[in-house]
């Protein structure tokens, strides 16, 4: 496993898993091209003899309290070796690295095996957004993760008190 930040250089590699993982909702070439580039975004790739075998976004302008996980994508041919999870632990990181107090996301209702990571990492779902991923008519679950609370930090009021 060799973990990267991800370039430009990488976009056809990172294409072809895309559509390849997301065959009815593949994002553009031009929207990954420009999340590649885009100085609020942090993408990574995970190489294997010298082959792209997974990668993943977080959008976290530096100093913002909030990130979001833009997408976690793992081969098919790769998956079940715990490679999700050390992917998203690094898009932690970075958004700890960047100030987030928070990190949102929206999975697919009907992916329980991406759901379950996330929950087992300590994001809890905030709600719903009906027939968000088109064309095929899925919810997403939106969730959130206390990136504060999983550090063990103690979170305080903005209101202050006074003995």
């Amino acid at each position: 496993m060799t973990l990267r930040t991800a370039t430009v250089d990488d976009l056809d590699a990172i294409m072809a898993l895309e559509r390849a993982s997301f065959p009815s909702d593949a994002w553009s070439e031009a929207m990954m091209a420009e999340e590649l580039t885009s100085p609020h975004g942090w993408y990574l790739v995970d190489e294997e003899q010298g082959k792209v075998i997974a990668y993943a976004g977080l959008r976290a302008a530096k100093g913002a309290k909030d990130a979001d996980v833009q997408t976690i994508t793992v081969a098919e041919s790769e998956r079940g070796r715990g490679l999700g999870r050390v992917i998203l632990l690094a898009l932690l990181d970075e958004a700890t690295r960047r100030g987030a107090h928070d990190v949102f996301l929206e999975v697919r209702a009907d992916n329980p095996i991406a759901q379950a990571l996330y929950g087992s990492e300590g994001f809890v779902e905030l709600g719903r957004r009906p027939r968000y991923y088109q064309p095929d008519d899925v919810d997403a679950v939106v969730m959130k993760l206390d990136l504060r609370a999983r550090r063990g930090e103690g979170v305080t009021s903005d209101a202050g008190a006074r003995a």
